[in-house]
């Protein structure tokens, strides 16, 4: 097993495109309980902390909350993608994790617990960032929670069975974020002059190729090869 306060240091919660202060007020007092503290918000317009700070007794928290422009930014450190969803009658590309069954995927990666707007949950592009998404079994009747409920039953639960280190090997530590990124770039790149995104533009699009690289869920250790192999494509096709 390893150590709460380790687990703990390596959980970020996301919101994205979350509004209501005394839900993020919420979200905090939830962290706080259970003894997280790594807080990042993403919005593209200013979000009222001063009023979160004021309703709840979480201000450490709040207070080291960080803000960023987009997903993609605030998880670029993280190497364990998962997005919060009530699947309904949708399809989704990724794999999908009961509450319970998240502790089996947990090693010992930086992770990342995406939760969406209270109104209309994660976009398909804040979705196309994770690797693996996340959902809590609740009654058939009722299949909708508050974002502090939401927040607090899976902190709990991991707190509740301290997940088990599953990678010990460096060379087997997952892809953060940043690195994946980077292999996104260059895949569209190498697409477009293979005029592939002309001619195939419903499969090639940033939101499709980012959820498709996401669920490879490759080893850091593989992509400056992916990078290379992609690059000398380029390099030749460019005939240089």
């Amino acid at each position: 097993m390893q150590s709460e306060a380790g687990l703990r240091d390596r959980v970020a919660v996301v919101l994205v495109g979350a509004r209501n202060p005394l839900n993020i007020g919420a979200v905090a007092r939830a962290m706080s309980n259970f003894g997280f503290d790594d807080l990042r918000l993403v919005n593209d317009y200013s979000i009222p902390l001063a009023e979160a700070r004021s309703a709840v007794n979480a201000s450490h928290v709040l207070q080291a909350a960080r803000e960023f422009g987009s997903v993609a930014e605030a998880v670029a450190d993280c190497q364990l993608i998962y997005g919060t969803t009530a699947i309904g009658e949708r399809k989704p590309e990724h794999p999908v994790d009961a509450l319970p069954d998240v502790l089996e995927h947990v090693g010992a990666d930086k992770i990342a617990i995406l939760f969406g707007s209270e109104k209309t949950g994660l976009s398909n592009e804040a979705l196309s960032h994770c690797q693996r998404l996340l959902t809590i079994p609740m009654s058939a009747t009722n299949v909708s929670m508050n974002l502090g409920q939401a927040a607090a039953v899976i902190l709990y639960e991991l707190v509740r069975g301290n997940a088990v280190p599953l990678r010990v090997s460096t060379d087997a530590a997952p892809a953060t974020a940043e690195q994946l990124g980077l292999l996104d770039a260059v895949l569209r790149e190498a697409l477009e002059e293979a005029d592939y995104m002309q001619r195939f533009p419903g499969n090639a699009s940033e939101v499709r190729l980012r959820a498709l690289t996401r669920r490879l869920q490759m080893p850091g250790a593989d992509v400056p090869i992916w990078l290379g192999f992609f690059r000398q494509f380029l390099w030749k096709i460019r005939g240089k």
